[in-house]
């Protein structure tokens, strides 16, 4: 137990589940999934992508970024939630970004997509009407600058960075986070991410990949609810989502010194490149990764009492997974939720924001279910598919992979100050 060890001290949470994250966690254990018709934007006929999980309004809410004049120049909503997310995560812990404190305040918070949103539209302003783009338009699609407008709103002036993994972006940004902690660069990081991939192109280029969820013939009217499957047999594709989520972590030392409150640590992590497929996932490369994680962390596979699984529901993607999971665990694999099956996949947003789930289910000693299970006789799991389940927990790995061959896998352990 080193004094720069990474402890987490503060975090929140916006997903389809919900704003307020207490009500998102209930509705998670309650197996109540966040996915529903598509209507971000109008859906042109013929539009192959009718469901997502989509996050509620925020702008009710009391704070100066919510200001119509600041949405009229940040007009992407990953400002917003981002934002939203980071000033909620500080209020909840009880730790303001003071000059005193502000030079050791690193910012890893970042996106996979960032603002694309506000280019597309500056685009077809400018096709159709020829209007120039506003002159917020590219500092809105610039990802680091998700970082620049949180370091601006809480004050933070140590390291800043835009940590881009694809899917596995807010877990990496935590892991980033976590090496300014232990080389005495930071005492503080503000980790995270934001995502709001539900754009007209981005979502058809989804479906064009073959890589989000479309319903086998003659089930066209099946429940969205029932959409997203990981590890099921009959999982069809991931569901797009959107979502942030913050998390702020502090060395051990400072914690102790500021009187925070901490309920866990980061034990471990690793990070591997697959180095062979832009977007199929690769089963040495993840079963190393997960491998990492547990040697940083000095624990044996059977410490782990549970996993938060990637899980998108595609079929090569959890089959692999699986895979590694058993050369990890072999035969005494332990419980692997699948919070997609819930939350939809909210890109860069989504390894956070399972990550948030999997250290609240460390805190409560419970795990939330994998909703819309069928087993797969390939796939030999035990996913907690028959509802919430009580389990105590030391130690919890969180995998998450994304596109390029980014992986990214955490051990989590309880350490209650």
């Amino acid at each position: 137990m080193g004094k720069k060890d990474a402890v987490i001290v503060g975090y929140d949470a916006i997903s389809p589940l919900g704003s307020d994250l207490q009500s998102q966690w209930q509705r998670a254990l309650a197996g109540q999934s966040g996915i529903g018709p598509l209507n971000r934007f109008p859906l042109p006929d013929g539009f192959p992508v009718h469901i997502a999980g989509q996050v509620p309004d925020i702008d009710k809410e009391d704070y100066s970024f919510l200001s119509a004049r600041h949405q009229a120049a940040w007009s992407s909503p990953v400002f917003k939630y981002s934002m939203l997310s980071v000033a909620r995560a500080l209020k909840g812990c009880g730790l303001e970004i003071t000059p005193a404190i502000a030079p050791r305040t690193a910012v890893t918070y970042s996106s996979a997509i960032g603002g694309l949103d506000a280019v597309l539209s500056a685009d077809r302003r400018l096709q159709q009407e020829n209007k120039l783009p506003p002159p917020y338009t590219n500092p809105n699609s610039c990802i680091n600058m998700i970082g620049g407008k949180i370091a601006i709103e809480t004050g933070a002036r140590g390291p800043i960075t835009s940590t881009i993994t694809a899917c596995a972006t807010g877990l990496t940004s935590m892991l980033v986070g976590a090496m300014f902690l232990a080389q005495n660069r930071a005492d503080v990081a503000i980790c995270g991410a934001v995502d709001f991939a539900l754009v007209e192109p981005i979502v058809a280029g989804f479906y064009t990949m073959n890589g989000v969820y479309s319903p086998k013939e003659g089930r066209e009217n099946d429940r969205p609810e029932t959409a997203s499957r990981p590890f099921s047999i009959d999982r069809r594709g991931f569901v797009i989502s959107e979502g942030a989520g913050a998390v702020i972590l502090t060395t051990r030392e400072f914690a102790e010194a500021h009187g925070l409150r901490y309920n866990a640590e980061l034990a471990g992590w690793g990070m591997t490149s697959d180095a062979h497929h832009f977007v199929a996932p690769y089963l040495d490369t993840i079963r190393q990764c997960m491998a990492n994680a547990l040697t940083d962390a000095g624990i044996r596979p059977e410490d782990i009492a549970a996993v938060n699984a990637h899980a998108a529901s595609t079929k090569v993607g959890d089959s692999t997974e699986y895979l590694a999971l058993r050369e990890i665990f072999g035969n005494k694999l332990p419980p692997v939720c699948a919070n997609k099956s819930l939350i939809g996949h909210a890109m860069g947003a989504s390894s956070v924001i399972e990550t948030i789930f999997a250290l609240q289910g460390l805190a409560e000693d419970i795990l939330p279910p994998t909703i819309n299970y069928t087993a797969d006789p390939e796939i030999d799991i035990d996913c907690v598919s028959e509802g919430k389940r009580p389990l105590q927990q030391q130690y919890v790995l969180k995998n998450s992979f994304g596109f390029g061959g980014c992986n990214a896998c955490a051990v989590f352990k309880k350490s209650i100050r």
